[in-house]
């Protein structure tokens, strides 16, 4: 994983880079290989926003026995979440808010190797993110973000898709004074406004592939709504839990001390690269029926307790 990591990284790094960059090192993966019906998808659309514009990426991976291929089996939505990988003038060089894309685009590499190579998994996996070099900045306690060409609802419409059953949200959660750990950490699962336990299997998941006890971190009820809402978020991690009712994890990319989203040089490749070889475990066991991101009983029984809470997932309305 740590090369696929690398070679992401190198085209992300650049000036120049864009989306049709990262596609055409993606297509590269599988040009030689003997593809079957249905074929990768690797797709690239370039949006216009008030601070300039982006270039989304969507990579969709077949499954054996996806619903591409007539199956049943679920599919996981892999959501690489960032303002920006670069802040360009103001900053040279990959931002650190830049990780969640890296990771994202990472999972995309491996899986599409895999899947020349002929190791195909049960279910469908569905990657997306977007590229931009030169995103602004945005003032934030404790430490500064990066801002995005493009606001919320639009990176929603074009990360999160229908066909997902659950949503893995990676991103660069670095900027607070919550999580004093470096490595990846996961958040408590979000479906239709409730905050859900902590997912067992993808805990266990975790401690497997790192070889640790596994950290997660908490969420409050503001973290799960829209931004533009005027009330605190500790970052974007779970904004894809306001556009979709599958259940949606946070994965975010850690350290012990704050480092602001905009900062360069603040990328460690190998804490990529394990929320990489995480998001790709998850996605065989996922697709396989081995894990779950909420139990659906329970969250049936929350909704005839306590009825919808699926206004968390609107921008409210003014007194």
């Amino acid at each position: 994983m740590l090369r696929n990591v690398l070679d992401i990284i190198d085209i992300l790094d650049d000036p120049s880079a864009s989306g049709e960059s990262v596609a055409s090192l993606l297509r590269s993966v599988v040009a030689t290989a003997e593809l079957s019906d249905p074929a990768p998808r690797i797709g690239v659309q370039t949006v216009q926003g008030d601070h300039g514009h982006t270039d989304f990426v969507r990579v969709l991976v077949p499954g054996t026995s996806g619903k591409l291929a007539g199956g049943t089996a679920p599919t996981l939505g892999v959501v690489g979440r960032l303002g920006g990988i670069g802040a360009r003038p103001e900053l040279v060089g990959m931002t650190s808010d830049g990780d969640g894309a890296a990771a994202a685009l990472s999972v995309a590499s491996k899986l599409l190797t895999m899947y020349a190579r002929g190791d195909r998994l049960d279910g469908d996996v569905m990657i997306a993110t977007h590229v931009c070099p030169d995103a602004p900045t945005l003032p934030h306690d404790p430490v500064s973000f990066m801002d995005s060409p493009v606001d919320i609802a639009t990176m929603n419409a074009n990360e999160v898709d229908s066909e997902m059953d659950a949503v893995l949200s990676i991103d660069t959660t670095k900027g607070n004074a919550l999580i004093n750990h470096r490595g990846v950490a996961l958040s408590p699962t979000v479906r239709q406004g409730y905050i859900l336990k902590v997912s067992d299997s993808l805990v266990r998941t975790m401690e497997i592939v790192s070889g640790e006890p596994a950290v997660t971190f908490p969420i409050t009820l503001q973290d799960i709504t829209p931004y533009g809402n005027g009330v605190f978020h500790v970052n974007s991690i779970l904004q894809p839990a306001t556009a979709t009712p599958a259940p949606v994890v946070g994965l975010a990319i850690t350290t012990v001390t704050a480092v602001p989203g905009c900062a360069t040089g603040a990328s460690h490749e190998t804490d990529i690269a394990l929320a990489a070889r995480f998001a790709v475990e998850v996605a065989k066991d996922f697709g396989a029926g081995r894990t779950t991101f909420s139990d659906d009983a329970e969250f049936a029984r929350l909704q005839h307790l306590y009825g919808p809470m699926d206004r968390f997932q609107t921008l409210g309305q003014e007194n």
